[in-house]
């Protein structure tokens, strides 16, 4: 008994430290910090939306947030990752590229192109059927019923 509490506990110790060093990827976060990110990291790999504010204490800010967590699963099976960026004069790559001004949340393809701003809170339903009407998604929906 004693040996298998030791290979647990050697097994779960190094898992603990790297939790706690930060070192772990972050890529299978659903909701990251722009940080110094550039929408080309995401070309063909997955579809940005970035939710941007001057100041992470925005209701509207917020609210898209809540909304985006809460149909996680929805936005995950579009290959959606969303980024935030609430600091204006930290002039991140991504904020340059996509000037906003206050709050908006941008829909970024797999392709690179921007296929929607908005300057307010969208719900999860509407950006999922944006995201459906894309050419790439439907290619994506149509590859998925022919295989399976």
């Amino acid at each position: 008994m004693t040996r298998t509490l030791a290979l647990v506990f050697s097994a779960l110790i190094p898992l603990a430290a790297l939790a706690a060093d930060g070192s772990a990827p972050a890529e299978d976060e659903f909701v990251r910090p722009a940080g110094d990110s550039d929408l080309s990291e995401f070309l063909w790999v997955s579809r940005p939306i970035v939710v941007f504010a001057d100041t992470p204490a925005d209701p509207r800010f917020q609210q898209q947030i809540d909304m985006l967590v809460e149909g996680e699963a929805a936005m995950r099976d579009r290959d959606v990752v969303v980024l935030t960026d609430t600091d204006p004069s930290a002039r991140s790559p991504i904020r340059s590229q996509l000037r906003p001004r206050g709050f908006q949340m941008v829909f970024v393809d797999k392709d690179g192109v921007v296929k929607l701003r908005k300057p307010s809170p969208w719900s999860v339903r509407e950006i999922g059927r944006s995201i459906d009407k894309t050419p790439l998604r439907e290619r994506e929906i149509r590859e998925r019923r022919e295989g399976g």
